[in-house]
């Protein structure tokens, strides 16, 4: 960690800033753009997880850090959740909630470990 001095370098951070402009993408068109409460809670939940990693990267100490990682975390598994309603809902096909869910697990994983290394469980 020593060696990491801005939050873009940490590849939880990148997947999930990644996983906000995927959530992005699908919101903007089709039958979610109208569902504004679906919509708007989906969004909030992927922001929520990339700015959860930079705010805890900005605390002072392992155990503050982890605890927003623990957040970001939450977050992700939200949005995981989400991306059911909008299937069971029909607003995207099968294939669309496969990959955005695969993203969604690839950065809770990367956030666990790293809140694994952080409390000293590597």
């Amino acid at each position: 960690m020593a060696s990491i001095k801005r939050f873009e370098e940490i590849i939880a951070w990148q997947k999930a800033r990644g996983l906000v402009s995927e959530v992005y993408k699908l919101c903007a068109t089709g039958r979610m753009n109208k569902d504004f409460g679906l919509r708007d809670q989906i969004c909030r939940a992927a922001v929520s997880a990339m700015t959860n990693i930079a705010e805890g990267f900005g605390r002072r100490t392992h155990g503050d850090f982890a605890h927003f990682l623990d957040v970001a975390r939450g977050s992700a598994l939200e949005v995981q959740s989400l991306l059911y309603v909008a299937l069971d809902l029909r607003y995207i096909e099968e294939t669309e909630f496969a990959r955005l869910y695969e993203i969604a697990e690839e950065t809770t994983s990367l956030i666990s470990g790293l809140t694994s290394y952080l409390r000293g469980g590597r």
